[in-house]
């Protein structure tokens, strides 16, 4: 056997052996009753910790991963979901992200909360001002019972199913679901809440890369040197850019507290600091904080595998603040 067949081979059998191991889950409760029926398979952090990776389903059926830490005991336990930038890589995404944001989720949990981190498929660029979200239509084509979409799902709508899901955990607390998502992971918080159905019970948008939900027509921006860097640092600016009427008919949805987070020097720090005038302008409950740190996302408490946390002043002043928040609507 030359040694191309030896490597198919080889191959072919970690990925039966995958499928087995699946497969056994599966038949011995690793499939549970949420929203839908879901694979939950149990994995550990490098340190030993124990984690769970949740395949859930989707408004297109099909299948999402999030990874979750619980506390000990039956609950209800309220929950805070996670998100950081766009959705990207898949499972390689949740593996790299329950690493690098084990801090916050270790404190998350031994402050009785269960922390969920979330991600969705990629972002399709400019669709969410085309239609909002999709819908599921009944099939009146083949006369089976098959539903069909309206238009083709967002990643705002996979966080919609996220937050189904957790709502049907048996441990949860369906009226204690919240959220913080950095940058683009914190407009899906906002295109989340303008559905008016309050999802969510309190939300964090840090640093919330906004320009779709906003509708600001970056075509002729001002950029950095490169020409590739948006450089929106002032509401006034980005409000001259945005569509004002269809930003504030969405704020106008909103009836979810929210603590919004800058961060000074930011290039879109007008596009933070925008969505808070204009989200109390709509009458929203809307709380503003900024911070001075040298890194974008500097809320979630991250850090690489081979560095060790050590506390930062800024970030613990802003971990206090937004867990007063949380807990005050949480719990």
């Amino acid at each position: 056997m030359n040694k191309a067949v030896m490597t198919c081979a080889h191959s072919l059998v970690l990925v039966s052996a995958a499928l087995f191991s699946v497969t056994a889950l599966s038949q011995n409760a690793g499939i549970e009753q949420s929203a839908h029926p879901y694979v939950l398979l149990d994995r550990k952090l490098p340190s030993g910790e124990p984690w769970e990776l949740h395949l859930l389903q989707t408004t297109d059926e099909i299948y999402l991963p999030m990874g979750l830490r619980r506390p000990a005991g039956d609950g209800p336990h309220p929950v805070i979901l996670i998100g950081s930038g766009n959705g990207i890589d898949g499972m390689g995404k949740i593996d790299r992200s329950m690493v690098r944001f084990r801090e916050l989720m270790r404190r998350l949990v031994e402050r009785g909360y269960v922390a969920a981190f979330v991600s969705y498929r990629n972002e399709v660029p400019q669709a969410y001002n085309e239609f909002e979200t999709a819908e599921l239509l009944e099939d009146d084509v083949s006369g089976g019972s098959r539903t069909l979409l309206s238009v083709p799902a967002l990643d705002s709508d996979d966080h919609l199913a996220i937050i189904e899901h957790v709502k049907g955990l048996p441990y949860t607390d369906p009226a204690a679901i919240g959220a913080i998502g950095s940058s683009h992971s914190g407009e899906i918080i906002m295109k989340t809440l303008s559905r008016g159905d309050g999802f969510l019970a309190a939300a964090v948008p840090s640093e919330p890369a906004v320009t779709e939900y906003l509708a600001v027509d970056t075509s002729d921006a001002v950029r950095d040197e490169s020409g590739t860097e948006l450089q929106l640092t002032t509401a006034d600016y980005v409000s001259s850019l945005a569509d004002r009427d269809r930003a504030m008919a969405r704020l106008r949805r909103v009836d979810t507290p929210l603590l919004i987070l800058g961060r000074e020097g930011d290039h879109l720090q007008g596009l933070f600091r925008l969505l808070y005038e204009w989200g109390e302008g709509a009458g929203a409950d809307v709380t503003w904080r900024s911070f001075e740190h040298p890194v974008h996302g500097y809320a979630l408490l991250g850090r690489e595998d081979d560095k060790q946390f050590v506390a930062n002043p800024v970030e613990e002043e802003v971990f206090e603040l937004y867990m007063q928040f949380f807990d005050e609507h949480l719990k």
